[in-house]
Formats: C-alpha cells, structure tokens, sequence
C-alpha cells in the first residue's frame, strides 16, 4: 500500500486478533481484521450481538489493549503504545454511546465544554462560546442552559453529539447511538451526525443495529463472529 495513502487514514488495521481469556480459556473474539478508515467517511458497522463489533471499537478507541497485528488510529501505532500514548489519542477522538452519560449537575452547554478543558490555552468564556455554538448546530440553542432531567432523550443524544463533535476531532466513534430513541429522534440524530462529520472533515465508525439509519453510510461493513464478513458500498 502507498506510504503516503496509509498516513493520510485515520484508521488502518492489519490482521488484528483478540481473545478474552487465558490458556484452556482462551477465547478468539476477532480474527485477522483489515480495514481502512479515511478521513470524511462514515462507516457502518453491523452485525449480531457477539460479533464483535464493540470490541473492535474500544480497540480502535485505545480503550482497551492490543494483543496482535497493527492498529494505527490517527497515525499512531496502538500495538505496545504507552499508557501516554494511548490517552493522546483518546483525546483526540469523540465518543458517542447508546447511554448518553451527560453529568446531571451540570448543563446542557457545561457538559458540551468537558472535552475542551484538555485545551488549556481555551479560556472558560472560550469553552462557553464553542458549546454554545455546537448546540446551535444540533439544534438546540434554547437549551443550553437546561440540565439534562429537563430536556428529552432525544435531546439528550444531540448534547452528546455536540459533546462529541465540539473539539473537532478528526474521528469518532458511535456505539448504538440511535437505539433508545423514536424513529423521528432516531432519524434526527443521524442527520445531524452526517451533517456535522461532513462539515468537519470527520470521520465516523458507527456501531448499530438500526436499519433506519443505514442510509447515512459511505460503506456497511458486516461482521460475523468476530470475521469482517463482507463489504457494502
């Protein structure tokens, strides 16, 4: 492959395997995974519980600890990468979860600016202004002063996103985060997920059972007992 192809990837991963367990134990979750992720894309990833999927993004989230193969995420190799490294590039990546996991003693905008405290040269009325405008950008300017027991789930999503979205980062990464909403909600949140990552130039691997939303996809990708099965584009 191309040196300057593989640079310009926000994710490359050449035969990843992973196992739970030791000795007699051992079990193989994924096996000799390849994929590519470049920056702007949204990738689906699909496939029955146990597959493997959530796995692998924690993987490519550096939250949990490479076993074999290569993992490089943002151009740095995850494989043996320092307890350093790997919160490098945690902060790096935004993170979107079924569970939306907004702080009920704070504020839809205080809970937008959380990543933004990693950017010490960011004053606090610095911090206030980006959240502020992401959560225009979701479209929920009128709240931004709301705590999160006074606005809906769907609501709830869009602060995550905007939560997820407002340092920029040049990836991000969704588990199921339209599974505990409406259609209509479910639906919204998708949108304006494709529509921020395009604006952004950000890439998205997104987790999801949820066949509503497949359409926001440049490829689906299905997974098959911890195989990368086939590709759809």
């Amino acid at each position: 492959m191309n040196a300057t192809l593989l640079k310009t990837q926000v994710i490359s991963i050449r035969n990843l395997n992973h196992s739970f367990g030791n000795g007699a134990l051992q079990k193989p979750v994924l096996m000799d995974i390849n994929l590519d992720v470049n920056p702007g894309e949204i990738v689906i990833l699909t496939g029955h519980s146990g597959s493997g999927k959530t796995t692998l993004l924690t993987l490519i989230g550096a939250l949990r600890s490479m076993q074999q193969g290569s993992l490089q995420v943002l151009g740095e190799e995850l494989k043996a990468a320092s307890k350093k490294k790997l919160i490098q590039v945690r902060s790096q990546i935004g993170f979107i979860f079924q569970a939306h996991n907004l702080l009920k003693c704070l504020t839809a905008w205080e809970n937008v600016s959380m990543p933004l405290k990693l950017h010490k040269h960011l004053s606090v009325n610095q911090r206030k202004e980006y959240s502020v405008a992401m959560l225009e950008s979701v479209g929920l300017g009128d709240r931004v002063n709301y705590y999160p027991e006074n606005i809906s789930g769907g609501q709830k999503q869009r602060v995550a996103i905007a939560r997820a979205l407002v340092s920029q980062p040049k990836l991000v990464l969704a588990d199921e985060p339209t599974a505990a909403l409406d259609s209509k909600s479910g639906r919204d949140v998708a949108d304006i997920m494709q529509r921020l990552a395009k604006e952004q130039k950000c890439a998205i691997l997104l987790v999801t059972h949820d066949n509503r939303i497949l359409d926001i996809a440049d490829r689906i990708i299905h997974m098959e007992d911890g195989r990368v099965k086939q590709l759809e584009i």
